[in-house]
């Protein structure tokens, strides 16, 4: 990919940023989901529970792009179609096993495999490039996957592969494809509203027949989230962690090279960290669900600075490399 002139790719980093801090709200509006629909639903699954909560998520971010494009549905072309239904594609693939993998495996070890795709990205282009990547990168690399680790507070005995930190590992290589498909040079004219409904929709679709399969009765599927309580929380899950964050994503993205955007995509569970530090609370006195908030631990501050340094060194060496000014002084 051709090299993106500064700041212009400082402006496309700090959008992924953005779409990281959105996406950060995901986890708690999810948690607090789970609690709802085990009041809803006791007999019901977490599995279960995910893929309604995913049905509705990206049925309605669909039916919502296509209000806003209207006719325009019509216009939408054979790559817009390839592009949405591969990234859709991949997308649910990444998202179902990383929900089955979590029944396998602890949490802390879910969310450090799932960083997994920040060394698969520069290990498969050094495959295709035939050349090993930077310095910088393998630097940034290592920086991220301590700091994920540390944020997590992973234990090391708990790095047993078994199905669930396979199935985990698994989708991390189909994020890790979703995000080279994003920025495909094939689909640079891409209508990003266009596709991306095509995108939704294959991701809403997809978690249908495992809501169906889960469900002890047909008509949990709409019990489950039937309270104003929950109705609130899918619109947050819908217009800021999907509209809003997909869409600046899969129009962002491909002003930045994949390994860039998968290092930057690592500022996602530092993000949460910091709003599980409020915004539990903020929940438990909506919902009156019990859900505390969480307390600012060192494994915050050390993990979160270790990908933070990631991505400022990235970042720099970027900036030299697109900008020759910049160490001209």
């Amino acid at each position: 990919m051709a090299s993106v002139p500064y700041p212009y790719r400082a402006l496309a980093a700090r959008i992924l940023v953005l779409c990281c801090a959105f996406w950060a709200f995901s986890f708690p509006v999810m948690k607090a989901l789970q609690l709802l629909a085990k009041e809803r639903v006791p007999d019901g699954s977490s599995i279960f529970a995910s893929a309604v909560c995913m049905m509705w998520r990206f049925g309605i971010s669909t039916l919502v792009v296509g209000i806003i494009l209207g006719r325009g549905v019509t216009q939408i072309t054979r790559l817009e179609w390839m592009q949405g239904l591969i990234v859709g594609g991949f997308g649910s693939l990444g998202l179902l096993l990383q929900l089955d993998g979590l029944a396998y495996t602890q949490g802390s070890t879910s969310a450090f495999l799932t960083q997994g795709y920040c060394v698969l990205i520069p290990i498969w282009l050094a495959i295709k490039r035939r050349r090993l990547p930077s310095s910088a990168v393998w630097v940034s690399c290592t920086l991220a996957v301590v700091g994920a680790a540390v944020l997590v507070r992973l234990s090391w005995n708990d790095l047993r592969l078994g199905r669930g930190e396979w199935e985990t590992l698994l989708s991390s290589v189909f994020f890790a494809a979703q995000i080279f498909w994003v920025e495909d040079p094939r689909f640079a004219g891409n209508h990003t509203l266009r596709w991306s409904g095509v995108m939704f929709g294959v991701m809403g679709i997809s978690s249908v027949p495992l809501a169906f399969l889960t469900a002890p009765r047909a008509g949990d599927i709409v019990r489950l989230f039937g309270t104003t309580s929950a109705l609130g929380l899918i619109a947050i899950l819908i217009f800021g962690c999907t509209l809003v964050s997909f869409l600046l994503m899969n129009r962002w993205q491909r002003e930045l090279p994949a390994t860039e955007a998968g290092l930057l995509y690592c500022t996602e569970p530092v993000f949460t960290s910091l709003v599980c530090l409020v915004f539990p609370g903020w929940i438990a006195r909506m919902t009156g669900l019990p859900y505390p908030n969480e307390v600012l631990s060192w494994n915050l501050v050390a993990g979160g600075g270790l990908i933070l340094a990631a991505n400022v060194w990235l970042q720099l060496k970027g900036a030299e490399a697109s900008n020759p000014a910049a160490g001209s002084s």
